[in-house]
């Protein structure tokens, strides 16, 4: 075999790979000799037909095979004698292929570059944290005792009045046609809750039990259907029955029906879900500054086509947001060849920061445990209270979604690696600058940093009484 360098630009190298017609036509001798052994011809016993027929017959085929595997393994030498480390599948692009002339192929692929890390003892971070005020856990408490809360029957005729619940039925229609999904039997609504079409529920304060009112309004541009995005919609709601709130008193009583001992039992519980919210919020601001360290610090070569595939998996995902409504805000108010091309920065970062992670990784000797595996199991089924168990089967049932687990534990892994041996310095902030990530975007790079966090600002971010909120949903 005989290999000559056509191209070394950077990452990207090509060459040229010669295979003399005599050892092709071996390895093809070979294979209709293995086959002669148990192929029987018309007129004589298996193994025994003249090796000349066998070759009219069958060499066509056996050609085809045996060029398959020989480019393969040629390709395997090429890449292991020129100690390259290609990014992705090389390209491999045959040439030349004739009966009696020697194989000819190109192959031509990105290398992964070569990454000298640094010491990360050199590193300085700010690790900002948070105290939990008392307002916070009563703010919880608030939102647990209004999710508990009570309604009875309201006696009286009377009319309907925000706080109040009216239980309705409802049917939705478009232009005078009933669509899916807008229909309603029995169904309580508390007014001024916010969680119907805006609008409908202003509608109904003022009526009472038995009245019958058309409900005139406009579904929001960004509404999840998309076939009823921005559209008018008449709903004919029958008003059955109105229910006053009756408030649910918070004491000890309140805690044992939650299941625990006592209201300061209770109180210690919001506490610690809060606190853990604001770590969770905590490590993902610290993190992302790790990473816009080493962002800016290393500077090499990224394999072009690992960008591609990248930014094609991100627009890939934009185009689908766009397709069902559900692009946020501040996307909408962007052209989209300007998020494009943010898109392309974000894949760029992306790529670099793996590949350096990755290599980290690699020298510091980071393996994932089965332990550590059960972990971010466990750490997902703790994000759904109650359902627990069936966080467990999904994972016990589906090997595809444990492997998905091995790649973010695997990060955290390096992250927490490198952070051991950076000077972290604590900084205690008020909840507001905790939670303020537009902040950290404006400071870092705006682009990159931006979607890649978004997910987590989306979780994480919002006001205190977002926060509140959600530490009782867990304690519910």
């Amino acid at each position: 075999m005989n290999v000559t360098e056509l191209k070394s630009e950077g990452l990207k190298k090509e060459f040229k790979v010669v295979i003399p017609f005599k050892d092709f036509d071996k390895k093809v001798d070979e294979k209709i000799n293995v086959i002669a052994k148990t192929t029987k011809l018309p007129g004589f016993r298996p193994g025994k037909a003249p090796k000349e027929m066998l070759k009219q017959k069958y060499r066509a085929s056996v050609m085809g095979e045996v060029l398959d595997e020989t480019v393969r393994n040629a390709a395997d030498e090429v890449i292991r004698s020129k100690k390259l480390r290609p990014a992705m599948m090389p390209d491999i692009k045959i040439t030349a292929f004739s009966d009696g002339k020697d194989v000819e192929f190109e192959i031509s692929l990105e290398n992964l570059p070569e990454i000298k890390t640094g010491d990360f003892s050199k590193i300085e971070l700010e690790k900002l944290m948070a105290e939990v005020p008392a307002e916070e856990v009563s703010k919880a408490l608030e939102y647990l005792a209004k999710a508990r809360k009570e309604t009875v029957k309201v006696e009286d005729d009377r009319a309907a009045a925000k706080g109040d619940t009216t239980v309705i039925d409802f049917v939705g229609s478009v232009d005078g046609v009933e669509f899916q999904g807008g229909k309603g039997s029995n169904y309580p609504l508390e007014l001024g809750s916010g969680s119907f079409i805006p609008g409908f529920e202003d509608q109904l304060i003022g009526k009472k039990a038995g009245d019958k009112i058309d409900v005139k309004v406009k579904f929001p541009e960004n509404y999840h259907a998309k076939d009823l995005a921005g559209k008018d919609a008449v709903f004919a709601v029958e008003v059955k029955e109105l229910r006053s709130s009756k408030p649910v008193e918070i004491n000890d009583d309140f805690a044992k029906s939650l299941g625990e001992e006592s209201l300061d039992k209770l109180k210690s519980v919001i506490a610690e879900r809060i606190k853990g919210d604001y770590e969770t919020a905590s490590r993902m601001k610290l993190k992302r500054a790790l990473l816009d360290n080493l962002d800016k610090a290393y500077n090499f070569e990224v394999p072009q086509g690992l960008v591609d595939a990248e930014y094609k998996s991100i627009e890939a995902q934009y185009q689908q947001a766009k397709k069902y409504n559900q692009l946020d805000e501040s996307e909408k108010a962007k052209s989209e060849k300007d998020l494009l091309a943010e898109y392309k920065d974000i894949a760029l970062r992306r790529v670099k920061l793996g590949l350096l992670l990755s290599e980290i990784g690699k020298e510091a000797k980071i393996e994932i445990t089965p332990d550590d595996i059960n972990k971010a199991i466990m750490n997902e089924a703790k994000k759904y209270p109650g359902q627990e168990k069936a966080v467990f089967d999904y994972y016990l049932k589906n090997k595809q979604a444990v492997e998905s687990l091995k790649a973010p534990v695997f990060e955290e892994k390096i992250v927490d690696h490198i952070l051991s041996k950076a000077k972290v310095n604590e900084k205690t902030v008020s909840i507001e600058e905790l939670y303020n990530f537009d902040e950290d975007k404006k400071q870092a790079k705006k682009t990159a940093a931006k979607k890649e966090t978004k997910a987590a600002d989306k979780k994480g971010a919002g006001d205190k009484k977002e926060t509140a909120k959600k530490a009782s949903k867990k304690t519910a």
